[in-house]
Protein backbone atom coordinates (compact mmCIF):
# COMPACT_ATOMS: atom_id res chain seq x y z
CA UNK A 1 0.00 0.00 0.00
CA UNK A 2 1.38 3.43 -1.14
CA UNK A 3 1.65 5.71 1.72
CA UNK A 4 0.76 9.12 0.58
CA UNK A 5 3.49 12.33 0.66
CA UNK A 6 3.83 14.06 4.21
CA UNK A 7 2.33 17.51 3.67
CA UNK A 8 4.88 20.37 5.07
CA UNK A 9 4.24 21.84 8.27
CA UNK A 10 2.60 24.61 8.16
CA UNK A 11 3.98 28.12 10.03
CA UNK A 12 1.83 30.71 10.56
CA UNK A 13 3.55 33.08 12.94
CA UNK A 14 7.11 34.79 12.00
CA UNK A 15 8.15 33.48 16.04
CA UNK A 16 7.15 29.75 14.93
CA UNK A 17 9.35 29.73 11.62
CA UNK A 18 12.21 31.39 13.99
CA UNK A 19 11.84 28.25 16.36
CA UNK A 20 11.38 25.63 13.62
CA UNK A 21 14.93 27.00 11.35
CA UNK A 22 16.66 27.30 14.80
CA UNK A 23 19.39 25.39 14.01
CA UNK A 24 18.90 24.13 10.83
CA UNK A 25 22.44 24.90 9.12
CA UNK A 26 21.04 25.48 5.34
CA UNK A 27 18.04 26.61 4.52
CA UNK A 28 16.32 28.03 0.95
CA UNK A 29 13.50 30.44 0.65
CA UNK A 30 10.86 30.36 -1.77
CA UNK A 31 9.03 33.29 -1.89
CA UNK A 32 5.63 32.88 -3.40
CA UNK A 33 1.97 34.10 -3.91
CA UNK A 34 0.51 30.57 -3.92
CA UNK A 35 -1.64 28.80 -6.58
CA UNK A 36 1.43 26.84 -7.67
CA UNK A 37 2.12 25.49 -10.97
CA UNK A 38 4.91 23.76 -12.36
CA UNK A 39 7.12 27.37 -12.88
CA UNK A 40 7.06 27.27 -8.85
CA UNK A 41 8.08 23.84 -8.56
CA UNK A 42 10.84 24.33 -10.95
CA UNK A 43 12.30 26.62 -8.18
CA UNK A 44 11.23 24.07 -5.28
CA UNK A 45 13.20 21.30 -7.16
CA UNK A 46 16.19 23.50 -7.43
CA UNK A 47 16.16 24.87 -3.50
CA UNK A 48 15.96 20.97 -2.74
CA UNK A 49 19.26 20.73 -4.82
CA UNK A 50 20.55 23.58 -3.02
CA UNK A 51 19.52 22.97 0.84
CA UNK A 52 18.86 20.44 3.12
CA UNK A 53 15.95 22.43 4.28
CA UNK A 54 13.32 24.58 2.05
CA UNK A 55 10.37 26.59 2.79
CA UNK A 56 8.13 27.59 0.75
CA UNK A 57 6.26 31.40 1.49
CA UNK A 58 2.51 31.72 0.47
CA UNK A 59 1.44 35.38 0.83
CA UNK A 60 -0.83 37.06 -0.98
CA UNK A 61 1.03 40.54 -0.64
CA UNK A 62 -1.29 43.41 -0.81
CA UNK A 63 1.78 46.12 -0.77
CA UNK A 64 2.07 44.97 -4.28
CA UNK A 65 -1.36 45.09 -5.75
CA UNK A 66 -2.49 48.94 -6.48
CA UNK A 67 -6.01 50.38 -6.93
CA UNK A 68 -8.00 48.46 -9.15
CA UNK A 69 -5.82 45.19 -9.56
CA UNK A 70 -6.71 41.96 -8.99
CA UNK A 71 -5.69 41.17 -4.89
CA UNK A 72 -9.36 39.89 -4.26
CA UNK A 73 -9.34 38.30 -7.17
CA UNK A 74 -5.93 36.42 -7.20
CA UNK A 75 -6.24 32.48 -6.16
CA UNK A 76 -5.97 30.79 -3.52
CA UNK A 77 -5.56 27.11 -3.46
CA UNK A 78 -3.38 26.37 -0.01
CA UNK A 79 -4.91 22.94 0.29
CA UNK A 80 -3.87 22.37 -3.00
CA UNK A 81 -0.36 23.63 -3.05
CA UNK A 82 0.71 21.88 0.54
CA UNK A 83 -0.55 18.53 -1.43
CA UNK A 84 2.28 19.27 -4.57
CA UNK A 85 4.85 20.55 -1.90
CA UNK A 86 4.31 17.98 -0.16
CA UNK A 87 5.18 15.81 -3.18
CA UNK A 88 8.09 17.26 -3.57
CA UNK A 89 9.53 16.90 -0.11
CA UNK A 90 9.52 20.21 1.19
CA UNK A 91 9.52 20.96 4.69
CA UNK A 92 7.95 23.94 5.87
CA UNK A 93 5.13 26.65 4.35
CA UNK A 94 4.86 30.31 6.59
CA UNK A 95 1.74 30.89 5.26
CA UNK A 96 1.07 34.13 7.67
CA UNK A 97 -1.69 36.83 7.86
CA UNK A 98 -1.67 39.96 6.57
CA UNK A 99 -1.47 41.54 10.04
CA UNK A 100 1.29 38.79 11.21
CA UNK A 101 3.46 40.88 8.81
CA UNK A 102 2.15 44.35 8.47
CA UNK A 103 0.86 44.65 12.41
CA UNK A 104 0.66 48.65 12.14
CA UNK A 105 -0.87 49.89 9.13
CA UNK A 106 -0.19 51.83 7.02
CA UNK A 107 3.10 50.43 7.13
CA UNK A 108 5.57 52.92 7.54
CA UNK A 109 9.15 51.46 6.54
CA UNK A 110 9.39 50.29 3.27
CA UNK A 111 12.07 49.10 0.64
CA UNK A 112 12.32 52.09 -2.10
CA UNK A 113 13.29 50.09 -5.32
CA UNK A 114 14.62 53.29 -7.05
CA UNK A 115 14.46 54.35 -10.65
CA UNK A 116 14.41 50.81 -12.43
CA UNK A 117 11.05 51.03 -10.17
CA UNK A 118 9.63 53.25 -12.37
CA UNK A 119 9.83 51.68 -15.96
CA UNK A 120 7.88 48.68 -17.35
CA UNK A 121 6.23 46.69 -15.11
CA UNK A 122 6.55 50.05 -12.40
CA UNK A 123 5.17 52.52 -14.89
CA UNK A 124 2.26 50.28 -15.30
CA UNK A 125 2.21 49.35 -11.61
CA UNK A 126 3.29 52.59 -9.74
CA UNK A 127 4.71 51.33 -5.90
CA UNK A 128 4.19 47.89 -7.48
CA UNK A 129 8.06 46.64 -6.75
CA UNK A 130 8.38 49.23 -3.32
CA UNK A 131 5.81 46.40 -2.35
CA UNK A 132 7.52 43.39 -3.64
CA UNK A 133 11.16 44.88 -2.11
CA UNK A 134 9.39 45.35 1.04
CA UNK A 135 8.25 41.79 1.65
CA UNK A 136 10.82 39.88 0.40
CA UNK A 137 13.18 41.89 2.40
CA UNK A 138 10.90 40.96 5.64
CA UNK A 139 10.47 37.37 4.43
CA UNK A 140 14.63 37.22 3.81
CA UNK A 141 15.10 38.46 7.33
CA UNK A 142 12.57 36.61 9.15
CA UNK A 143 13.76 32.86 7.65
CA UNK A 144 17.33 33.92 7.45
CA UNK A 145 17.68 31.55 4.55
CA UNK A 146 21.25 30.66 2.59
CA UNK A 147 19.75 30.98 -1.05
CA UNK A 148 16.13 32.61 -2.16
CA UNK A 149 14.78 31.88 -5.81
CA UNK A 150 12.70 33.09 -7.88
CA UNK A 151 12.23 32.61 -11.94
CA UNK A 152 13.56 34.26 -14.67
CA UNK A 153 9.57 34.90 -15.93
CA UNK A 154 9.54 37.82 -14.01
CA UNK A 155 12.90 39.12 -14.93
CA UNK A 156 12.78 42.67 -13.96
CA UNK A 157 11.65 41.48 -10.15
CA UNK A 158 14.49 39.69 -10.65
CA UNK A 159 16.94 42.43 -11.62
CA UNK A 160 15.54 44.08 -8.17
CA UNK A 161 15.92 41.67 -5.82
CA UNK A 162 18.98 41.40 -6.61
CA UNK A 163 20.14 44.52 -6.77
CA UNK A 164 19.00 44.59 -3.73
CA UNK A 165 20.55 42.42 -1.95
CA UNK A 166 23.84 43.67 -3.23
CA UNK A 167 23.26 47.56 -2.17
CA UNK A 168 22.23 46.21 1.33
CA UNK A 169 24.73 43.54 1.33
CA UNK A 170 21.99 41.06 2.81
CA UNK A 171 24.02 37.05 2.98
CA UNK A 172 22.06 35.65 1.10
CA UNK A 173 22.29 34.17 -2.72
CA UNK A 174 20.09 35.18 -5.09
CA UNK A 175 19.28 31.74 -7.53
CA UNK A 176 17.32 32.73 -10.79
CA UNK A 177 15.71 29.37 -12.66
CA UNK A 178 14.63 29.62 -16.17
CA UNK A 179 10.86 30.23 -17.43
CA UNK A 180 9.22 27.00 -17.64
CA UNK A 181 6.46 26.91 -20.59
CA UNK A 182 3.88 24.92 -21.95
CA UNK A 183 3.64 22.78 -24.89
CA UNK A 184 3.47 25.82 -27.05
CA UNK A 185 5.70 28.17 -25.26
CA UNK A 186 3.19 30.02 -22.76
CA UNK A 187 4.99 30.78 -19.50
CA UNK A 188 3.60 29.46 -16.85
CA UNK A 189 1.46 31.76 -14.73
CA UNK A 190 -1.32 31.44 -11.85
CA UNK A 191 -3.19 34.17 -13.62
CA UNK A 192 -3.20 31.40 -16.93
CA UNK A 193 -6.23 29.94 -15.41
CA UNK A 194 -8.14 32.92 -15.87
CA UNK A 195 -7.83 32.61 -19.68
CA UNK A 196 -10.91 30.83 -21.56
CA UNK A 197 -10.27 28.52 -23.77
CA UNK A 198 -10.36 31.73 -26.97
CA UNK A 199 -7.74 33.93 -25.09
CA UNK A 200 -5.45 30.98 -23.84
CA UNK A 201 -5.00 29.79 -28.05
CA UNK A 202 -4.56 33.47 -28.49
CA UNK A 203 -1.49 33.79 -25.61
CA UNK A 204 0.84 32.11 -27.12
CA UNK A 205 1.26 35.00 -29.41
CA UNK A 206 3.88 36.37 -26.57
CA UNK A 207 6.13 33.81 -27.02
CA UNK A 208 6.05 33.92 -30.68
CA UNK A 209 6.99 37.42 -30.54
CA UNK A 210 9.73 36.89 -28.07
CA UNK A 211 11.02 33.79 -30.71
CA UNK A 212 10.53 36.60 -33.93
CA UNK A 213 12.67 38.84 -31.55
CA UNK A 214 15.41 36.75 -31.50
CA UNK A 215 15.45 35.53 -34.67
CA UNK A 216 15.73 39.23 -36.22
CA UNK A 217 18.04 40.15 -33.27
CA UNK A 218 21.44 39.90 -35.67
CA UNK A 219 19.84 42.97 -37.76
CA UNK A 220 19.45 45.08 -34.87
CA UNK A 221 16.95 47.12 -32.72
CA UNK A 222 14.97 47.79 -35.54
CA UNK A 223 14.11 44.19 -37.10
CA UNK A 224 13.58 43.09 -33.53
CA UNK A 225 10.55 45.41 -32.47
CA UNK A 226 9.27 45.27 -36.29
CA UNK A 227 9.26 41.39 -35.84
CA UNK A 228 7.83 41.10 -32.83
CA UNK A 229 4.95 43.66 -33.81
CA UNK A 230 3.85 42.02 -37.08
CA UNK A 231 3.22 38.91 -34.76
CA UNK A 232 1.41 40.77 -32.26
CA UNK A 233 -0.57 42.31 -34.65
CA UNK A 234 -2.03 39.72 -35.69
CA UNK A 235 -4.30 38.45 -32.79
CA UNK A 236 -7.19 40.74 -32.18
CA UNK A 237 -7.31 39.41 -28.35
CA UNK A 238 -4.27 41.01 -27.31
CA UNK A 239 -3.61 43.94 -25.99
CA UNK A 240 0.19 45.33 -25.84
CA UNK A 241 0.77 47.33 -22.99
CA UNK A 242 4.85 47.72 -23.37
CA UNK A 243 7.40 46.27 -25.53
CA UNK A 244 10.83 46.81 -24.40
CA UNK A 245 14.56 45.67 -25.36
CA UNK A 246 17.04 46.12 -22.31
CA UNK A 247 20.44 46.12 -20.84
CA UNK A 248 20.86 42.66 -18.48
CA UNK A 249 23.40 44.96 -16.38
CA UNK A 250 21.65 47.97 -16.06
CA UNK A 251 17.86 47.39 -17.20
CA UNK A 252 17.81 50.31 -19.26
CA UNK A 253 16.52 50.46 -22.55
CA UNK A 254 19.54 49.84 -25.75
CA UNK A 255 20.36 52.18 -27.94
CA UNK A 256 19.69 52.03 -31.90
CA UNK A 257 23.40 51.26 -32.28
CA UNK A 258 23.73 48.75 -29.00
CA UNK A 259 25.17 44.90 -30.06
CA UNK A 260 25.61 42.91 -27.25
CA UNK A 261 23.79 40.64 -25.31
CA UNK A 262 19.76 41.69 -24.52
CA UNK A 263 16.40 41.37 -22.68
CA UNK A 264 13.34 40.86 -24.43
CA UNK A 265 10.47 42.45 -22.11
CA UNK A 266 6.50 42.00 -23.22
CA UNK A 267 3.39 42.67 -21.21
CA UNK A 268 0.13 42.53 -22.56
CA UNK A 269 -4.09 41.99 -21.82
CA UNK A 270 -5.32 38.99 -23.07
CA UNK A 271 -8.80 39.79 -22.44
CA UNK A 272 -8.71 40.89 -18.98
CA UNK A 273 -6.05 38.94 -18.26
CA UNK A 274 -2.95 40.71 -17.54
CA UNK A 275 0.49 38.29 -18.85
CA UNK A 276 4.22 39.11 -18.93
CA UNK A 277 7.19 37.24 -20.52
CA UNK A 278 10.77 38.05 -21.91
CA UNK A 279 13.66 36.48 -23.35
CA UNK A 280 17.37 36.45 -23.85
CA UNK A 281 18.69 37.91 -27.35
CA UNK A 282 22.11 39.14 -28.85
CA UNK A 283 21.61 42.16 -30.86
CA UNK A 284 23.90 42.79 -33.82
CA UNK A 285 24.83 38.64 -34.05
Amino acid sequence: MNSSPTRPVVLETIAAVRDALADVPAVALVPTMGALHDGHLALVDRALELASTVIVSIFVNPLQFGAGEDLDKYPRTLEDDLDLLGSRGVQFVFAPAADELYPTQPIQTTVKAGGVATLFEGRSRPGHFDGVLTVVAKLMNIVQPQFVLFGQKDAQQVFLVSRMVDDLNLPVRVEIVETVREDDGLARSSRNRFLDDRERRAAKVLSQALEAAESSADRGIDSVIAAAQSVLMGEPLVTLDYFAVVRPTTFQPVDDDYRGPATVLIAAKVGDTRLIDNGRIRLGG
